[in-house]
């Protein structure tokens, strides 16, 4: 049917408003005016003869008679429809029912008028849509050439250009001041011809959907993809509306004829909206209309219906409800299962959780070791399943470990003893020839020794010590339980002069070593304990009543392994070695000497790990002298005693797990 001759030349009439409750105008530029019979894009392509495409394999880029070309390859004919888009230009062809597998998704080509190439999954659901965006520089004639492997798209002059090319052509003419040419004769179909536009905007008439109008843009999926953390991508060809107080309904179903698709609005939806919007993605503007008016959508097949969102809601979970009891519904089924290696009251809980339905029950026997399970018959398949897994022998883990202790000691002590006694008087004749002191006794005052040379009856077999207990020592610093000495006693020949010395030394070295291995085998993941030792009886007396207590004095293990997937054990131990101390016991109770570690390691299947170690040295020297006299050098010695200990004991314990397999 040909269209409608234009109006005359003359200004057009001002718009009507709109009835209440029905809008039918949308403001657009006078630049974007199009002639009112022309498509905004053709509609889809029969394939070529040959088999249905179902996958586009790549697109490459080349000429054909020196015009630039663009090659779709796929495995068969392809079923497609093209149409321009602007804001900015862009050639736009969906390939439907197919799917892209496509190496390469991005091309740069900046030879014009193509920029870049781009080619996408548009829709993954049915029907599938491939869709091809070339970014044009500006709109240029192009012809598509159809092939049974796929087609060619080739852009230039002196070919007939694309009805959809001529099409998106005619509509950039500007609308000129002049009036417009008569129209042609009724029967020769008129050339289609813009509106004059005298104001930069104008309200262009919507076509009614009941009246006949040119075919419509394919309809778009209303479906937004998101791309990075969740952004929206909106790709619906833009749009510009200028609504005061327009009825959402109305509004809707403007949409649908944009979109070309079908809306359905619930009876509960009503209100008003003002916007204005200029160039933006229609399914933007839809989407921003309905969170204006706390409103939602769902999408079926090519169908859109808009409700309330409480409402929406309410459907999903009626809607999970029912799909609940459904899968609930149907006849129950009986399973026993008597377990091998777990403990169906372990078990139970685990199964109960993970595999059984609402309706589902464990009943246990714990004297077969039984699970019987009421259930439906899929959750009793994953019952059996899930015990099969679980219910499996536990490897077992041997653990040895080693508390070696050794000691080392060293003391060295050095003494002096000497005393001497001098006698002046009439009786040996050697007086000092004064009135006063006419005879004088000089000899030690200090304390007799009791482990120095024994002090006895004079001197060679009558003084045979350094002096008798009256004179004691001069100097008297022997060696602590000394082993060695050596005593010398000189005199003159009347006995009235003495002089006795004694030197005394005492070395001792020890070394010692004590090996402990407890051992111990256990279940993955289970705990076990081994002790080793004395128990030391301890008596109190409380009211008259004595009581026995007894304190550990033991070899301690305890360990827990975890065997992993890389053949590892992780253990989670603590070794203790507790030793009486008899040497330094305490009204007949011996302290106890505490070793013990506390830690969890990770080991190889079989190696041994150093878990810890104490190394403790102790070196003392101690030195008992006469004041003043004892730091003289050289003769110092005669004033002092020395004595020089060093201890050193180190502890180290070992640990190595092993595997039992088999």
């Amino acid at each position: 049917m040909p269209p409608a001759a234009a109006p005359p030349a003359a200004a057009p009439p001002a718009a009507e408003p709109a009835p209440a409750g029905k809008v039918r105008w949308q403001p657009v530029a006078a630049s974007e005016l199009k002639a009112l019979d022309a498509p905004t894009g053709p509609p889809a392509r029969r394939p070529a003869s040959g088999p249905k495409a179902q996958r586009i394999l790549g697109v490459s880029q080349g000429s054909e008679t020196g015009q630039l070309a663009f090659t779709i390859k796929a495995d068969g004919t392809l079923r497609y429809q093209d149409f321009f888009l602007g804001n900015p230009d862009r050639l736009v062809i969906d390939f439907v029912d197919v799917v892209s597998r496509a190496p390469i998704r991005n091309m740069e080509v900046n030879q014009d008028p193509v920029r870049k190439v781009r080619l996408a999954q548009f829709s993954a659901a049915s029907p599938k849509v491939a869709r091809l965006v070339l970014d044009l520089s500006a709109r240029a004639p192009y012809r598509i050439v159809e092939g049974s492997d796929g087609l060619k798209v080739v852009f230039g002059e002196g070919q007939a250009p694309h009805p959809a090319a001529l099409a998106a052509l005619r509509t950039e003419t500007d609308a000129a001041p002049e009036s417009a040419p008569p129209p042609a004769a009724p029967e020769a179909a008129p050339a289609p011809q813009v509106l004059p536009a005298p104001a930069p905007l104008l309200p262009a008439p919507v076509p009614d959907p009941q009246e006949p109008a040119a075919p419509a843009a394919p309809p778009e999926t209303f479906q937004p993809r998101t791309v990075g953390a969740g952004e929206k991508v909106y790709t619906g060809h833009p749009i510009s509306l200028d609504f005061k107080d327009g009825d959402l309904q109305d509004i809707f179903r403007l949409f649908a004829d944009i979109s070309g698709l079908n809306i359905v609005v619930n009876p509960g939806v009503s209100g008003k909206v003002t916007l204005k919007l200029n160039e933006v993605p229609w399914d933007q503007a839809l989407d921003l209309i309905l969170k204006a008016n706390g409103l939602g959508y769902t999408l079926e097949g090519n169908v859109i219906r808009i409700a309330r969102l409480a409402d929406l809601q309410r459907e999903e979970q009626e809607l999970r409800k029912l799909q609940e009891e459904k899968a609930l519904a149907g006849n129950l089924e009986v399973f026993n299962k008597t377990l091998s290696y777990a403990k169906a009251t372990e078990m139970s809980e685990t199964v109960k959780k993970v595999a059984l339905s609402a309706r589902g029950t464990i009943t246990l026997d714990p004297r077969t070791n039984t699970m019987i399970i009421t259930d439906l018959p899929a959750n009793i398949a994953k019952a059996r399943d899930l015990i099969a897994e679980l219910d499996r022998a536990t490897p077992q883990v041997e653990i040895e470990a080693r508390i070696v202790v050794t000691s080392r000691n060293f003391t060295r002590d050095l003494g002096i003893q000497w005393g001497f006694n001098r006698v002046q008087s009439p009786l040996y004749g050697n007086t000092t020839s004064l009135i006063f002191p006419n005879s004088m006794v000089i000899n030690g005052q200090g304390v007799p020794s009791t482990g120095g040379i024994a002090a006895d009856q004079g001197f060679a077999g009558q003084n045979a010590g350094i002096g008798t207990p009256q004179r004691g020592y001069a100097v008297n610093l022997p060696a602590s339980g000394f082993n060695s000495g050596i005593g010398l006693s000189l005199g003159n020949i009347l006995g009235n002069f003495n002089l006795d010395l004694a030197l005394t030394a005492l070395e001792r070295q020890g070394r010692g070593r004590i090996l402990s291995t407890p051992k111990v085998t256990t279940q993955n993941n289970h705990s076990a304990e081994i002790k080793q030792g004395v128990q030391i009886p301890i008596q109190t007396v409380a009211n008259n009543t004595v009581t026995v207590t007894f304190k550990d004095a033991v070899l301690t293990l305890k360990v827990t392994p975890q065997i992993t997937e890389a053949n590892t054990v992780i253990l989670d131990l603590s070794v203790e070695n507790n030793t009486p101390d008899f040497a330094n016991e305490v009204n007949g109770i011996p302290p106890i000497n505490t070793q013990s570690a506390q830690t969890q390691v990770l080991v190889r299947d079989g190696a041994t790990a150093v878990i810890g170690g104490i190394f403790q040295s102790n070196e003392q020297t101690t030195q008992a002298s006469t004041p003043f006299l004892g730091h003289l050098p050289i003769l110092g010695y005669l004033f002092r005693n020395r004595f020089v200990t060093s201890t050193n004991n180190e502890l180290l314990l070992f640990i190595t797990p092993r595997i039992i397999k088999g």
